[in-house]
């Protein structure tokens, strides 16, 4: 119990509730004494008053009116004339003298706190004001036991009441939180618990009900996560899913590729010069497609091969991206251009900076033409101190808002209606294979410009 958050509050309350009454005790026990004292002040005049009615009185008579008041002698001063009016022996000398007419509130608290601590028998003399303007002063001497007793009674009973109020406030205050705190936060617990057993299942999804704000909230930042977390989990299945239909298709699509290869050994031969220039193309583009295939079939880790690093042209392998893109344009109105130094060298993988590059000329290519204008796609390449660098930038729309916001998320940041969005997902993996990055420098109404930036040093 102790160990639960209504428990702690129990304990708290409780503790804060007696350190209030502590507060509260000292000044009542200060207050109760000070009563005490002017009580016995007033049954000392009082008594005091058979002696002025009669200036002779009988010794028995006086020994009984000073017992009825507590006091062994009383002193008046009237018309600045002090006189003894009632006395009886003393047991011993006075030890301490208390004026009630001069003494704050500090003092009589420390006062009471000393009387309270000191259990010996105590000679004590009171100065005070007599009741009714029956005088200018009035003094008595008595004994400090009655009167500790009396403080010890009185605070035993202030701490008693204190308990009880301490030990009923903490109950409430035990009730209220178990209801208003400890119950919502057990009902969110439960929620997680139960989602935590089937989270792709959407209808376990915690629904905020809580009145408490501070509650809601953290009700609905876990049905915010909860949500992410089930799309991203379904999300992941589909991909699990695609990749295994991905993986059969390419093994039935090798096999196909492999024969076609057989037959492009014989078109070599053609003496036609249209085929001789476009047979080494037709190689190329079904080995290349031969090799993405056997790429796929690895698809269980998810994750593109370890590239293959060799030195090649930079510029030659860009002509080959966009004469395949040529052909895929036809008759539109739409032009590549290219900005690379014929000699320029560059290490890599070249099938996978093939496809990079591929991928977002494909976009590019894909974006204008759907816009139904006209435009221009460049590959640029540039040697800076310690990388490659190559731009693909075009002309067309821009990227949408949406696009942006998930660019390179695959299923998410798709440009185009009726895209996958896997492009440029599957650029960033290839080029962060090569250790290098993917950025977008620019996207508007003007066009679209991409970086790749490769780093001189070997991967990894």
């Amino acid at each position: 119990m102790f160990n639960s958050l209504s428990g702690r509050f129990l304990i708290l309350t409780m503790v804060f509730v007696m350190l209030a009454e502590v507060l509260i005790f000292v000044p009542s026990v200060a207050r109760f004494r000070a009563d005490f004292l002017l009580d016995r002040l007033e049954r000392a005049q009082i008594a005091s008053l058979a002696l002025l009615a009669d200036a002779m009185i009988d010794p028995d008579l006086e020994r009984e009116l000073l017992e009825n008041a507590g006091v062994y002698n009383v002193v008046l001063q009237r018309d600045a004339t002090r006189e003894l009016v009632l006395s009886s022996p003393l047991p011993g000398s006075v030890d301490v003298t208390y004026d009630l007419r001069q003494d704050g509130p500090f003092t009589l608290m420390k006062d009471a706190m000393v009387r309270l601590a000191d259990p010996g028998p105590r000679l004590i003399r009171v100065l005070g004001y007599p009741q009714q303007d029956g005088g200018e002063l009035i003094e008595v001497t008595m004994e400090s036991a009655p009167l500790r007793e009396a403080l010890l009674d009185y605070g035993l009973r202030v701490l008693v009441l204190s308990a009880f109020i301490s030990l009923v406030a903490a109950l409430l205050l035990f009730l209220a939180v178990q209801r208003l705190l400890v119950r919502p936060i057990k009902s969110v617990v439960g929620h997680m618990q139960r989602y935590a057993e089937a989270p792709e299942d959407m209808r376990r999804i915690i629904s905020p009900t809580s009145r408490v704000r501070e509650l809601r909230e953290a009700e609905e930042a876990l049905q915010s996560m909860q949500t992410q977390l089930s799309q991203s989990l379904r999300q992941k299945e589909r991909l699990a899913q695609l990749g295994g239909a991905v993986a059969r298709v390419s093994h039935d699509l090798r096999n196909i590729l492999t024969s076609a290869q057989l037959f492009t050994d014989r078109i070599e031969m053609s003496e036609d010069p249209a085929v001789k220039r476009m047979a080494p193309k037709l190689v190329g583009s079904i080995t290349r497609a031969v090799s993405l295939c056997e790429s796929t079939l690895a698809f269980g880790k998810a994750e593109e091969p370890t590239p293959v690093l060799t030195q090649f042209n930079l510029a030659e392998l860009v002509n080959e991206v966009l004469e395949a893109e040529r052909l895929a344009i036809g008759d539109h109105d739409l032009s590549l251009s290219e900005d690379i130094p014929a000699t320029l060298q560059i290490r890599g993988d070249p099938e996978q900076i093939y496809r990079a590059i591929a991928n977002l000329v494909r976009n590019a290519r894909q974006a204008i033409l759907g816009s139904g204008q006209s435009g221009e796609i460049s590959v640029a390449a540039r040697v800076e101190e310690d990388a490659w660098v190559i731009d693909v930038t075009d002309t067309g729309p821009g990227l949408p808002l949406k696009a942006r916001e998930h660019l390179f998320q695959p299923f998410q940041g798709g440009a185009r209606k009726g895209g996958a969005g896997l492009g440029l997902a599957i650029v960033t993996e290839l080029v962060r294979n090569h250790g290098g990055t993917l950025r977008l420098l620019d996207t508007g109404e003007t066009g679209t410009s991409f970086e790749i930036r490769l780093p001189m040093g070997d991967v990894g």
